[in-house]
């Protein structure tokens, strides 16, 4: 099963002529006009099994004006006895898709090209791995000549059957859920960590509101070359480095339940616990992994974020297990949602009818809900509420005109 990113913008069908600036600001003039006037909710869907594992991931553009996220999904890598490992990971491209897209396609033969068998030879082949893709798209001649100013962060995750191998550079993250509690995250590098802005300042630079030369918010990534240019520095002590951080554990089988690899666009709006929690009861509601991540992606939207969302879940052979109970109180909490929206719209205040905006803050206020799914809150209900809503709506449009005037 092998899976590898597309070009979204062909996908999508939407061509943007200007890059989306989510953790890039080289200039005041590229800062304007990152959002579109509404989201781009389609979403790129994708799952397997092998291995023992099963994945499910989602993606979706959301208020970006550009689709900068990728990823890469391969059960049973390409290369001689490693047949029985796996390689997952989310990359978050910024100023640009370029260096994101190739990652996605490339970065696991350059690492695998590194990798002896030991485990502390994994992890120096890992990073190895990293700072030769790093150095390869150095000679591209758009990136090379400043013409294309792009870079990507890179989380992942490489199982082997005994070890985990966690990967990180920048501030997309990886979380593992043991025994119901989220017992492992990657630390993510931003330039206000102290080991992080003494290697910035020891390069000449400075971190100004947060980020590296007051314009780029993560301290490690690929690509970027802008920052990679101080003469008498090696390739990890630039003001933005592409080393990874690889942290490697021995894999339980009768505790690890799964792993979630995603971009700060999920991240932004929901902490590790919240969002292990949240798919912990989806799992127990549903097998369909794309699902899951459809849910991840869409309640994330619905709590506020602004950036490009990607999750990949990856599930071992102890996760959740669909629950009849779980199944029923689900339903329930849909059939209560549904009622309610009912009764709203069949009693119009002095105001007049109620928009989607003041059904959702009543809803929030009731005392009598079935619980929430932990984590996800009314927003990961947003569109059972929605639907009802549209459906009854008497000011909705079909095909551009008000029923009320048909």
């Amino acid at each position: 099963a092998f899976s590898l990113n597309y070009n979204t913008s062909q996908r999508f069908g939407h061509t943007v002529p200007f890059s989306s600036v989510g953790k890039h600001l080289p200039g005041r003039s590229r800062v304007m006009g990152a959002f579109l006037d509404k989201p781009k909710t389609e979403k790129y869907n994708s799952h397997g099994e092998g291995n023992g594992l099963r994945y499910g991931l989602s993606s979706m553009q959301g208020w970006r004006v550009e689709m900068e996220d990728a990823h890469t999904a391969v059960l049973g890598l390409p290369a001689p006895g490693m047949s029985d490992w796996s390689f997952f990971a989310v990359y978050d491209g910024h100023a640009g898709s370029k260096v994101a897209n190739y990652c996605s396609k490339h970065l696991l033969e350059h690492i695998i090209s590194a990798i002896p068998p030991t485990v502390e030879a994994v992890k120096a082949g890992i990073r190895t791995g990293f700072l030769r893709i790093d150095e390869h798209m150095r000679s591209f001649s758009d990136l090379r000549n400043g013409m294309d100013r792009s870079g990507s962060t890179a989380v992942g995750i490489l199982l082997s059957p005994d070890n985990f191998f966690f990967i990180n550079c920048g501030d997309s993250r990886a979380v593992l859920y043991r025994n119901s509690n989220v017992c492992f995250s990657t630390l993510d590098h931003k330039p206000c960590n102290p080991r992080e802005r003494e290697r910035i300042q020891n390069a000449g630079g400075s971190v100004m509101i947060q980020r590296v030369n007051g314009s780029l918010a993560v301290s490690r990534a690929l690509g970027d070359y802008d920052y990679k240019c101080v003469d008498g520095k090696g390739p990890t002590e630039q003001l933005v480095s592409p080393e990874p951080e690889v942290f490697e554990m021995v894999r339980a089988p009768e505790q690890d339940q799964f792993v979630i690899l995603a971009c700060d666009g999920i991240w932004d709006v929901m902490s590790n616990e919240e969002l292990c929690e949240f798919v912990k009861s989806r799992l127990e509601v549903s097998d369909d992994l794309e699902r899951v991540c459809n849910e991840v992606v869409d309640t994330c939207l619905h709590k506020g974020s602004r950036d490009n969302m990607s999750a990949v879940l990856v599930c071992l052979p102890s996760a959740p297990k669909v629950s009849e109970e779980a199944v029923r109180k689900d339903a329930e909490l849909n059939k209560y949602l549904e009622t309610r929206v009912e009764e709203m719209l069949s009693q119009p205040g002095e105001e007049g009818f109620p928009d989607l905006v003041t059904v959702m803050r009543n809803l929030s206020t009731e005392s009598g809900m079935p619980p929430l799914p932990p984590g996800g809150g009314l927003a990961s209900k947003r569109g059972v509420i929605e639907a009802v809503y549209n459906r009854l709506n008497p000011y909705r449009e079909e095909d551009g005109v008000s029923i009320c005037d048909k």
